[in-house]
């Protein structure tokens, strides 16, 4: 490969300070930097050394979400065959998911990379690696009968409103691909929350998720109407079928079990801060005991909704892992990071449970969360200081 080494050597000189396709060099540098390491240096303080760059860190993120992506179109086609009572081989139903998928990674990332190489271009910085992350993820927020149009809006709405105006990757205060999926939910519910998260075109099968079934009963217990959810509709919400993932959801949050591998290879590689993980799952487990003591003084079906099945139930796996521990949103401190997991558990388990308008729960919990990152992170400082304090004055 020297010969492209070469090549690119030889156009360097164009996108420099006063070449003729300065204008042009975000472009030019990204490719440079995909292709091959920078040797580039910081022009100024603070300096980390540390043998894995943010290219390195973005690329190891999105290969711990390829086995999301790959179950997840086996599960659409799955679900797809389950809906007419095909019988398919594994390579069809893989085969039909990924034409259903396959176009709204396509849109994302067309509609990411634009406003990235947009905004870079007029702002003159490089193009950062930080969208593939973003687009790699937004299409594991949605269903896949989402229309490809909504993909493009909601892309454009988290890349620029969620990221961009606040002034590009590591500036953003709310985490860029779950304000892609919240402008979803509130500009087209219809498309994206309750029974319709899940239609199978051209036919219009719908089937509702997990956790809209015990959504807005009353005096029912949530498990038995679960494990009953057979006589009603052809998907299968047994506690065990709802971990292995073959259920109707979002494209990437069904299998549980992956998502674990995941969290724990992102753990291993010291991207992903497993203190956000255990203190989030920590706060739902403790949140939904709390609920099932209260359940006998409610009506309210998701009150009896045991902490076990909170945990396969949902996005509270999938965001946990890959939304809560984003580290330019989150908590920077390691007492925050109990703080802020804690309250993002705990808040799934509230908001799916008071609010049956929306029984999700964890994508408000880790927006709402974002916004208070930086104070929890502040009162931990201060609190470290006085102790300090008190201590040398001893």
């Amino acid at each position: 490969m020297h010969w492209l080494r070469r090549l690119l050597d030889n156009i360097a000189h164009h996108f420099e300070d006063g070449g003729k396709l300065k204008k042009l060099e975000p472009i030019f540098e990204a490719t440079d930097t995909i292709l091959y390491s920078t040797d580039e240096r910081t022009k100024s303080g603070p300096h980390i050394r540390d043998s894995v760059d943010i290219k390195r860190i973005m690329i190891l993120v999105v290969i711990s979400l390829l086995p999301c992506y790959l179950f997840g179109a086996l599960n659409v086609g799955h679900q797809y065959a389950l809906a007419f009572s095909i019988n398919t081989t594994w390579i069809e139903n893989l085969t039909k998911g990924a034409s259903i998928i396959v176009p709204i990674i396509t849109i994302t990332f067309i509609s990411g990379a634009f406003w990235e190489v947009l905004f870079a271009v007029v702002r003159r910085h490089p193009i950062s690696e930080g969208f593939l992350v973003t687009c790699a993820l937004i299409p594991l927020t949605l269903p896949p009968s989402i229309p490809l149009w909504q993909v493009a809006v909601a892309t454009s709405f988290g890349i620029v409103i969620g990221k961009e105006i606040f002034g590009g990757v590591g500036m953003n205060i709310f985490n860029p691909a779950l304000t892609a999926r919240a402008f979803l939910y509130f500009t087209y519910p219809a498309q994206i929350s309750g029974d319709k998260v899940w239609v199978i075109a051209p036919d219009g099968f719908s089937g509702a998720t997990a956790l809209s079934i015990p959504a807005g009963q009353t005096n029912v217990n949530a498990v038995n109407l679960l494990n009953d959810a057979t006589s009603f509709t052809v998907f299968d919400y047994t506690w065990m079928n709802m971990f292995m993932g073959w259920i109707p959801g979002s494209i990437g949050e069904t299998n549980k079990w992956l998502i674990i591998v995941s969290a724990l290879f992102l753990i291993l590689i010291g991207i992903a801060s497993w203190r956000v993980m255990i203190a989030s799952i920590s706060g739902m487990l403790i949140t939904a005991f709390i609920m099932n003591l209260l359940a006998k003084y409610s009506s309210n079906a998701m009150l009896t909704i045991p902490p076990h099945y909170h945990l396969v139930m949902g996005s509270f796996l999938f965001g946990t892992v890959f939304m809560a521990t984003e580290p330019v949103t989150g908590a920077h401190t390691d007492m925050g990071r109990w703080i802020y997991g804690l309250f993002i558990g705990s808040l799934t388990v509230i908001i799916r449970s008071i609010n049956p308008a929306y029984p999700e729960g964890i994508m408000l919990a880790i927006l709402l969360m974002n916004a208070f990152a930086p104070l929890i992170d502040y009162f931990v400082v201060q609190s470290n200081i006085k102790k300090r304090m008190l201590r040398y004055a001893q």
